[in-house]
């Protein structure tokens, strides 16, 4: 036994033994039975303090010189309380090792994080010639799924069959839990159904696996089967069910998961339930659902939190996702990561930089640790609020960074315009050995679509199948049609959607018909109106554009009839909404708003904005309202739109040259554009507008996008 690590625990044992020695004394001496029936029930118990002080006593006695059964029990013991180091101590000074001890070692180790040392004991057990069992290959599996060692966890299946341990139910349940980590659930299913005998753990792992796998609709096929084989569920399965739920948006079967749960109230009545229930009627959008469950939580945890912030930001509500955010701060529970980069999301879609920034300076003078996964919604929040430097700043800061975070700084820089430094960080990131996937290679497209670089979006889309190794997909191809629209190569964009070898999407055929709009080639978009009728588009955007193509030309008759089938289709535009944010706070505005407390300023603001654009030279461009009414009439409606409310707002609440930020649910009309650059330049303000499709920096009378949106 080494010397210096008996010395150690006797020296900690007396510390932690003030008063009582929890063992015979005064000269009484435990049998080597009676120290190993202890360290047998320590082991059970995981009581650490315990089994460390009997360890301290056995050394101080002598009883485990020359002893192999006590030590093998000793390091067993420590094995089960996680204790890696001083197991091993143990482990190598015992000469005659039995599987006993192999395998409390192997699990030991699977078990505190260290897989990698189990999979080499393991080897090691098997070189030395000891019998492998079914308390062996559990962990050995655990550990190859964990490391995700897909050959040596094969080679590891290979080595229980010739064992003929295949049929054993603790065995082959581990075998699940490996391959649905490798994502292999094609061999995970095979086994599940060769299985001779399945208990409930079979059956929830196979539910639980297809839900991390991403595919809930077989999740909740093999419940089916399951209650054919009239096994009944428990809290697991239950979990595993309502992530099924909530991954399909099934709002049916997860309230009959509820109701479940209420009648059972006794057996199942747990934090995690309630939080998995929270979060199923969360992702179906029955957001009053999920606040009731919240709100009837007495003792909410950050999972309770998360997941009814997450809820709301989802849902589209970011305002209550915020505010029930400064609610649980207020209410002393702590936030994490999910939360962070929850709320983070809420800030860039509305805009709220002053509360983003809020959090950010949080984050740093708690010494939150800026990880990639936070890093890259810092990234994202500050490129949707408009500040590409501080995106910037984050990013060149990150000590890590994923190809989400890459893809998240070449989406910033394309969506405000910067096609050509949305490239530059795309093939710096190429340099780094990063292959792009998918949605970096959107990303960059569509950069290269808002910049109108025709040439360099055309090459990376060659590139992708012959140096990237991606197949286009639709969205690959949508961004392309854009690109060539925008550009006005309507025939040429048309002419790529037919020599597609898959069914062009309604995206596609979208980005085509609005290149129409932009373009007003009313013929390519009759051609067109058969493809957005015949594909029966849920979404309203493609009639509001077709119907707006027909009002440009006057064609009245056939803007009744686009507009008869939305009304049967029971479809509906949004209206016109603006965010801007003031001292933390964001305010909405919609088309001719007069709700606001503020409204009689801001109207009279308006009054005075339109006469100081008039003696500039301003005329109205009427023709982005698409109604048959008068001149005079278009005039008005166009003048109370909701981003010019929100301009009104933040000229009365901030001070001279404060930079003014807002967004727009919608495409922001040809005359707000106009407008807004010419207040940057008679009010000397920055102002930078986020609409459905861009960002607009206004200054000096100029827009970054150079009218070309």
């Amino acid at each position: 036994m080494n010397g210096t690590f008996t010395h150690k625990l006797l020296k900690q044992s007396l510390l932690t033994t003030t008063t009582h020695f929890p063992f015979p004394q005064n000269g009484f001496t435990l049998t080597s039975q009676q120290c190993g029936t202890m360290l047998q029930s320590f082991t059970n118990t995981k009581s650490f303090t315990k089994g460390q002080q009997l360890h301290a006593q056995m050394t101080t006695c002598g009883a485990l010189r020359d002893n192999n059964y006590l030590n093998t029990k000793l390091a067993a013991f420590y094995a089960s309380c996680g204790r890696m180091a001083e197991a091993q101590l143990i482990f190598d000074e015992i000469e005659l090792k039995n599987s006993f001890l192999w395998n409390f070692m192997i699990r030991g180790y699977a078990c505190s994080g260290c897989s990698l040392k189990s999979i080499a004991l393991y080897r090691e057990m098997f070189g030395f010639g000891w019998k492998t069992d079914k308390f062996t290959y559990p962990f050995v599996l655990k550990a190859c799924g964990d490391l995700l060692l897909v050959e040596i966890g094969r080679k590891v299946h290979g080595e229980v069959v010739v064992s003929g341990l295949v049929s054993d139910i603790y065995v082959g349940n581990s075998l699940l839990a490996m391959y649905s980590k490798f994502g292999d659930m094609g061999m995970a299913r095979m086994l599940f159904d060769r299985m001779l005998e399945r208990d409930l753990t079979s059956w929830n792992t196979m539910i639980s696996s297809y839900v991390k796998n991403e595919n809930p609709k077989e999740a909740l096929a093999i419940f089916y089967m399951m209650g054919k084989a009239g096994l009944s569920v428990d809290g697991t399965t239950l979990l595993g069910l309502l992530s099924a739920c909530a991954g399909l948006m099934a709002l049916k079967p997860g309230k009959a998961l509820h109701c479940y749960v209420i009648r059972n109230r006794a057996e199942f009545s747990n934090k995690f339930l309630r939080n998995a229930l929270i979060g199923m009627y969360s992702s179906c959008n029955s957001i009053a659902y999920a606040r009731r469950l919240f709100d009837e939580v007495k003792l909410k945890d950050t999972v309770s939190w998360n997941s009814m912030i997450s809820g709301y930001e989802q849902s589209g509500d970011a305002f209550e996702s915020l505010r029930l955010f400064c609610k649980m701060f207020t209410e002393g529970a702590g936030p994490d990561e999910v939360t962070i980069v929850t709320v983070l999301g809420a800030c860039g879609s509305i805009t709220a930089l002053q509360f983003g920034t809020s959090i950010h300076s949080c984050l740093v003078k708690k010494g939150f640790c800026v990880n990639t996964i936070v890093g890259t919604s810092l990234i994202d929040m500050y490129s949707k609020c408009g500040t590409l430097t501080c995106s910037r700043r984050v990013f060149d800061e990150m000590p890590e960074k994923n190809l989400v975070s890459w893809s998240a700084m070449v989406a910033g820089y394309g969506v405000h315009g910067k096609g050509r430094e949305a490239i530059a960080i795309f093939h710096a990131m190429i340099a780094k050995n990063i292959l792009p996937d998918e949605g970096v290679l959107t990303s960059v497209l569509s950069a290269c679509s808002h910049a109108g670089l025709i040439n360099e979006g055309r090459q990376i889309f060659h590139r992708m199948t012959t140096e990237y190794n991606v197949k286009p997909t639709s969205a690959h191809y949508s961004c392309l049609v854009d690109l060539l629209g925008r550009a006005g190569r309507l025939d040429e964009a048309y002419e790529l959607i037919k020599s597609m070898k898959a069914i062009p999407t309604s995206d596609i055929w979208a980005a085509l018909l609005s290149a129409c709009r932009l373009h007003q080639n009313v013929n390519l978009a009759e051609i067109l109106e058969q493809k957005v009728f015949e594909m029966n588009l849920k979404g309203v955007g493609s009639y509001i554009c077709l119907s707006n193509i027909y009002a440009a030309e006057k064609r009245w008759d056939d803007v009744e009839r686009v507009r008869a089938m939305v009304r049967r289709k029971g479809l509906k535009k949004p209206p016109g909404c603006s965010f801007v944010e003031v001292d933390k706070m964001v305010h909405r505005f919609l088309v001719g708003d007069r709700s606001h407390q503020q409204t009689e300023y801001i109207y009279s603001k308006l009054e005075d904005i339109n006469q100081r654009l008039k003696e500039a030279g301003y005329k109205p461009d009427t023709s982005s309202v698409f109604y048959d009414v008068g001149e005079e009439v278009k005039e008005k409606m166009l003048w109370d739109h909701s981003e010019r409310l929100a301009i009104a707002f933040a000229l009365i609440n901030t001070n001279p040259g404060t930079t003014i930020r807002i967004t727009k649910n919608l495409r922001v009309c040809g005359d707000c554009h106009t407008v807004t650059k010419l207040i940057s330049k008679l009010m000397c303000r920055e102002i930078i507008m986020r609409d459905i499709h861009r960002f607009h920096h206004f200054k000096d009378g100029f827009c970054s996008c150079s009218d070309y949106w």
